[in-house]
């Protein structure tokens, strides 16, 4: 019977993020990046991702698919620091 119940309630939820800003600006640094990388959207979008985990990106990639740049573009668009660790298979 209380199961019944609870499920009869109508469950609403509030918004504590302003959420509009954030998909606006998401969608504003995707349009900057998308300017100049050519076809590297779901780069772009899990860059964007990392950022928004607040976590770190480990970029792999064949040479010349413009990871350096993108990371460098990524960076001067957010207005922060750029720094980078090289990998080579040796190590």
């Amino acid at each position: 019977m209380e199961n019944e119940e609870i499920r009869n309630e109508e469950i609403t939820f509030e918004n504590r993020i302003p959420l509009e800003d954030l998909k606006s600006s998401v969608e504003s640094l995707k349009a900057q990046l998308s300017k100049i990388i050519i076809g590297q959207e779901k780069f772009i979008e899990l860059l964007i991702v990392g950022l928004l985990a607040d976590g770190h990106v480990l970029i792999e990639g064949v040479p010349g698919v413009a990871k350096t740049i993108t990371a460098k573009l990524f960076a001067k668009t957010l207005k922060t620091n750029f720094s980078r660790i090289q990998f080579t298979p040796d190590l």
